[in-house]
């Protein structure tokens, strides 16, 4: 799957990483994970994608940007967006499709193999396109959780679908090792599997 001549890209979805980690009962370890894929090929670059809500005096997902931002990782925000739904709870939004779709086509000439944590369908298309430009492309979401957090269609479409169960052992973080439980500001919406 992979070759160790090729250039790799990372792309994370944070928030779906994060519910799906979340989903599987394990954390991820940045470190290894960043280690894991430096094994497998030319590790060009490592994306981290997340919406932050500004208001916040304190973000529980500021120290995993922060130290993702000095070990390796070009760290991708923007604001998330608040809201109140149909019945009065407030929600607050935060999708990075765009920003990662953008960054992944302004790679195509250098990157031999991207690599997308995210089970979202909506980046389908961004898969078909890097595809037509002779790009390799391998999907990481998983397929164990009730409901599956992966698109039928994203999986389909991808060249290889990468369980993180079958990461489990290679980049999940130590239970004993979990620092203060962080969460993931942005949503996840359900629409998007």
């Amino acid at each position: 799957m992979f070759d160790p001549r090729e250039k790799i890209a990372l792309f994370i979805d944070g928030a779906n990483l994060y519910a799906t980690s979340r989903a599987l009962g394990f954390d991820i370890d940045y470190r290894k994970l960043l280690s894991s894929f430096q094994k497998r090929g030319y590790l060009l670059r490592a994306y981290y994608y997340t919406a932050l809500v500004e208001d916040q005096e304190y973000s529980s997902i500021r120290p995993l940007i922060d130290w993702l931002d000095y070990n390796g990782f070009k760290v991708v925000t923007k604001p998330a967006k608040e809201f109140t739904d149909s019945t009065g709870r407030r929600k607050i939004k935060g999708n990075m499709d765009i920003e990662l779709t953008v960054d992944a086509l302004e790679l195509a000439d250098v990157v031999d193999h991207y690599v997308i944590f995210s089970g979202d369908g909506d980046f389908r298309t961004l898969v078909e396109a890097l595809q037509r430009r002779g790009r390799k492309v391998s999907i990481v979401s998983t397929m164990a959780s009730q409901p599956p957090m992966i698109s039928d269609d994203l999986r389909r479409q991808a060249d290889h679908f990468i369980d993180l169960t079958s990461l489990k052992n290679e980049v999940g973080r130590d239970p004993s090792e979990r620092p203060v439980r962080r969460s993931e500001p942005a949503e996840v919406d359900e629409e998007d599997y």
